[in-house]
């Protein structure tokens, strides 16, 4: 009895955190799409973000994503070419790398660049009183150093996907075609039948829910830990956990949408 009731007990607890990371979510996306709620130094934290996420480790993600691609692209063309269905080639490519793993692979990298610094500084802003030391100065915390930096996750994950996804259109091309223009046309024609209105949607949806998670739920599980220093690294990785949790499950039901 004792160990059901310290079972319910945390499964409580773990809903109730997922709750208050929800709602405040929510929040944070209303304040980080609305023009209005952005000053000087609202969108100097965004810009950090940005920088921080996706500028300064951009580079890095780049060569990752090339080579990653390249070897996808060449493990799925010779074995099309072998089993006989190649004019399925780039069809696989381009549903397998732009629209399911390089998005995957953006939000990863930005959370393990970012996410994990985000909970701790927003955990050591709560612990240290620094939240409510803004609010007694008349400033909301939640517009000006939280939501900024939600939007600016989003954006870095979302630069982060189109940058490597042209990349991936670029060495596919090059594996089938060649350096020569002659299959651009059919090339297109192909691309084109792959991100239908539909699939680009989707695509924007899923990015945008990737860039979002990135912060919203680092910070989620920072505001909610005790005011103790101690328990600064627990809250981060609690956040990092939750994190891949939350990345699984919406790649997940994308998935599930897409090909059920």
């Amino acid at each position: 009895m004792r160990g059901l009731g310290e079972l319910s007990g945390a499964l409580l607890g773990e809903a109730a955190g997922w709750w208050r990371t929800l709602r405040f979510g929510a929040v944070a996306l209303v304040i980080a799409l609305s023009p209005s709620a952005y000053d000087r130094e609202t969108r100097a934290v965004a810009a950090r973000q940005i920088y921080f996420s996706a500028w300064q480790v951009l580079a890095g993600f780049m060569a990752v994503a090339v080579l990653l691609s390249w070897v996808l692209i060449g493990i799925v063309v010779e074995t099309s070419r072998a089993y006989g269905v190649a004019q399925y080639a780039l069809e696989l490519v381009l549903r397998a790398l732009p629209l399911e793993l390089l998005p995957l692979g953006a939000a990863l990298f930005v959370a393990l660049r970012s996410g994990a610094a985000i909970n701790t500084e927003v955990a050591l802003f709560h612990i240290r009183g620094e939240l409510e030391a803004l609010e007694r100065a008349g400033i909301d915390p939640l517009r000006r150093e939280l939501a900024p930096r939600v939007a600016g996750s989003v954006v870095a994950v979302a630069l982060l996907t189109a940058a490597s996804g042209a990349a991936a259109l670029a060495l596919a091309y090059v594996q089938l075609y060649g350096l020569l223009p002659w299959g651009l046309a059919e090339f297109t024609r192909l691309a084109g039948r792959v991100f239908g209105p539909v699939e680009l949607v989707g695509l924007a949806l899923k990015t945008f829910l990737f860039g979002a998670a990135v912060a919203v739920i680092p910070i989620g599980a920072a505001l909610a830990t005790p005011r103790d220093l101690r328990l600064a690294p627990v809250a981060v990785l609690r956040g990092m956990v939750r994190l891949v949790l939350a990345l699984a499950l919406i790649e997940g039901a994308f998935l599930a949408v897409t090909y059920a």
